[in-house]
C-alpha cells in the first residue's frame, strides 16, 4: 500500500474559529481521513521539529500533499531542499490551493507563481478539459463548488505538461486549476480549490480528484539516472585508430 504524507502549516485552524469549526482535526486531518481507506497516511505540520518532514519521513513517503498559506516564509530552506531532492528522486508531490506560493512549488516551477485573487463567496465551476487523464477518473464534465475564493489569470507558472482542469468563477475569471508537471523522476500536480473558510475538502468530487492524483503521482520503481562523466558503452573507432 502506498505511503502518503499530508503536510499542513496548521495555522488557520488555531487562529480562526470558522476554520476550526469546518476542520476540527485540521485541514491535514480532513484530507487524511478520506485517504486512509486506500493508502497508508501520516500527517505533518509546520510547528513539529523539522516541520515533521525529516529525512526518514520523506524517505518513507511515496506522495506528499502540501497545504500552506499564512506561513510560507517560516518553512526552512533546508527542509525545502530536502523535499525537492525527494521529488527529483521520484516522490510525488500534490500542491493544494494557496500552496502555489509555497517555497517548494516556486522552487520547482522557477517562476513567481503569482495570480489574481478575491474572496467574495462566489461559485466556482471546475471544468475537466482532459477527460482521458487518470486524475479525472470518475469525475463528470465539471465540479461545482457553491462558494470558493477566486483565483484568476494570469497564473505565473510554466506551461503545464498536462492541463487537466480549468476553473470558471461567478465574477467572470478563469484559471488553470489542475496542472501536472514532471521534475526529475517525480510527478507534481497542482490543484486549485481549498480555501480554508469553505468546506471544500468535504466535497466528494474534490476528494476523488485528490485520491486519483495520489495514484497518478506514485513513484516509478526505478533508480534515478546516473549523471556526469561516462565511459563509452562501445569501442570508439577514432580513439582506437589513434593508438
Amino acid at each position: 500500500m502506498m505511503n502518503v504524507t499530508v503536510w499542513n502549516e496548521n495555522r488557520h485552524e488555531q487562529q480562526n474559529p470558522v476554520v476550526r469549526e469546518i476542520y476540527p482535526k485540521g485541514i491535514h486531518g480532513a484530507i487524511a481521513s478520506f485517504l486512509e481507506e486506500a493508502f497508508n497516511v501520516r500527517t505533518a505540520t509546520l510547528d513539529e521539529p523539522e516541520h515533521g518532514l525529516t529525512q526518514e519521513v520523506l524517505d518513507g513517503t511515496d506522495v506528499l500533499i502540501w497545504w500552506g498559506h499564512l506561513a510560507h516564509g517560516e518553512v526552512s530552506d533546508e527542509v525545502v531542499e530536502r523535499v525537492k531532492q525527494r521529488v527529483l528522486d521520484g516522490m510525488g508531490l500534490i500542491v493544494l490551493h494557496s500552496g502555489h506560493f509555497s517555497k517548494i512549488f516556486k522552487t520547482l516551477m522557477g517562476t513567481s507563481c503569482d495570480l489574481k485573487w478575491r474572496e467574495a463567496d462566489e461559485k466556482e465551476r471546475i471544468w475537466i478539459v482532459d477527460p482521458s487523464h487518470p486524475i479525472a477518473d470518475g469525475i463528470g464534465e465539471s465540479i461545482e463548488l457553491e462558494k470558493e475564493e477566486m483565483y484568476g489569470e494570469h497564473f505565473d507558472i510554466p506551461a503545464p505538461d498536462q492541463l487537466v482542469m480549468v476553473s470558471w468563477f461567478e465574477g467572470g475569471e478563469i484559471f488553470r486549476s489542475g496542472c501536472t508537471y514532471q521534475r526529475g523522476n517525480g510527478k507534481i500536480f497542482y490543484f486549485r480549490p481549498g480555501h480554508e473558510t469553505y468546506p471544500t475538502y468535504h466535497h466528494q468530487d474534490v476528494q476523488k480528484v485528490i485520491a486519483n492524483a495520489v495514484k497518478w503521482a506514485a513513484p516509478v520503481n526505478r533508480n534515478r539516472p546516473v549523471y556526469g562523466n561516462a565511459q563509452p558503452l562501445e569501442t570508439i573507432k577514432a580513439k582506437e585508430e589513434a593508438k
